[in-house]
């Protein structure tokens, strides 16, 4: 099993930034597929980002491409998203995910391994 711990969620303003990280624990994730999911009240489960075994594809939505980054440091067992310029519909819960090998889930919403999530509020 995989536990997945998010951080780094909190308050801030249009135009900021914030990185999140997800810290893995139970096994190692250097082989799995990694992602970003974002919920926001009364809205279904949105992809965000992800990233390869290896960190040599990464994808990311439509609505943050160009203004947030995915990366791993498979040292540490964590990955993270970095979120610039900010904007007030980029509110909602993140969640960090993993997918292991044969990676079913790659392309969907159906990874394995979920985390609790944490809260990012943007103000106009």
């Amino acid at each position: 099993q995989v536990q997945l711990v998010e951080s780094g969620g909190g308050l801030v303003q249009a135009g900021g930034s914030l990185r999140l990280s997800c810290a893995a624990s139970g096994r190692t994730v250097s082989s799995y597929a990694m992602g970003w999911f974002r919920q926001a009240p009364e809205k279904e489960r949105e992809f965000v980002a992800a990233i390869n075994w290896g960190g040599s594809n990464r994808y990311y939505g439509d609505s943050v491409r160009g203004r947030f980054t995915i990366s791993r440091d498979d040292v540490k067992n964590t990955v993270y998203l970095q979120m610039t310029s900010l904007k007030p519909e980029d509110t909602a819960v993140y969640y960090c995910a993993a997918d292991p090998p044969p990676y079913r889930g790659w392309g969907t919403n159906d990874y394995k391994f979920w985390g609790q999530g944490t809260q990012v509020a943007v103000s106009s």
